[in-house]
């Protein structure tokens, strides 16, 4: 009785969620740090310590030979933004505000908008962090090339989005077994280190090796993006067409998930948590 009636259409309602979403997405990335630079920094950080690690492994194995033709801290680059990537949108949407939290209690916000928030301010952390440290390098080190960097992205958009379809799975799963979901996400984290193939290059592996790594579709992605970014590669074992098709299939059986969840979750759940 005290709010004023307006009439709604569908132009303004797409622009009110859009906005609704807009504000989610500064909330997610505010609760990371209370400081954006330094939440940035934080997260450029892990990557670049990941690199060096891998780089001081590489050095003292004596596996630089068995890199590609090119840039070596660009090949340990490609496949270390790519896994953290798709890591982080597992993370961010796994971990997105479900319909028991407090949040859902504002009549605007729905699991919807929760789930965009976290996966898109996810994706943008990643994606200044990826500018940033390749402009640095760039400058200070050696003129980065790419060779194709439109398709490049394209791989690492969908290194992302699989990561929201995997998360989407987990989200919906974890309020039913949530100790038994964080066992199975750490797991497939833990995994994926290897199984991702960002320390090796499909080509070069025998075909009893291939099929361990080949049901992956991570490792799809990071041997399509190393096609596109180096000139003297061309991947023949994967393909980018297989890992957007598991994306979508797990997206869809992650919303059927979500939405079956939302229509019995009860706060009562965790009240002893």
């Amino acid at each position: 009785m005290f709010q004023a009636a307006t009439r709604t259409n569908k132009m303004r309602g797409a622009i009110s969620l859009l906005e609704l979403i807009y504000f989610s997405i500064v909330r997610s990335l505010r609760q990371s740090h209370r400081n954006a630079v330094i939440g940035l920094l934080i997260n450029m950080m892990q990557a670049v310590i990941m690199v060096g690690a891998f780089f001081v492994m590489f050095q003292l194995l004596g596996l630089r030979g068995a890199a590609l033709r090119g840039d070596f801290l660009l090949y340990i680059m490609s496949g270390i933004f790519v896994y953290l990537t798709h890591i982080k949108a597992v993370n961010a949407v796994m971990n997105s505000e479900g319909p028991a939290s407090p949040m859902m209690q504002h009549a605007p916000m729905n699991t919807f908008v929760a789930i965009c928030a976290s996966s898109i301010s996810s994706l943008y952390i990643q994606l200044l962090s990826l500018f940033i440290i390749l402009t640095i390098y760039h400058i200070t080190f050696t003129p980065v090339y790419i060779l194709d960097p439109i398709s490049a992205m394209g791989m690492f958009l969908l290194a992302w989005f699989s990561g929201c379809a995997v998360g989407m799975v987990f989200l919906g799963l974890k309020p039913w077994a949530p100790g038994l979901v964080s066992i199975i996400s750490t797991i497939y984290i833990r995994v994926n280190m290897i199984a991702s193939g960002k320390m090796f290059v499909a080509n070069t592996l025998p075909s009893s090796k291939l099929v361990l790594f080949d049901w992956n579709p991570l490792f799809h992605i990071i041997d399509q993006l190393r096609g596109y970014v180096f000139l003297h590669y061309n991947p023949h074992f994967s393909s980018w067409e297989y890992a957007l098709k598991v994306a979508v299939i797990l997206l869809l059986i992650g919303f059927m998930g979500e939405f079956y969840t939302r229509r019995h979750v009860s706060a009562s759940w965790t009240a002893g948590r």
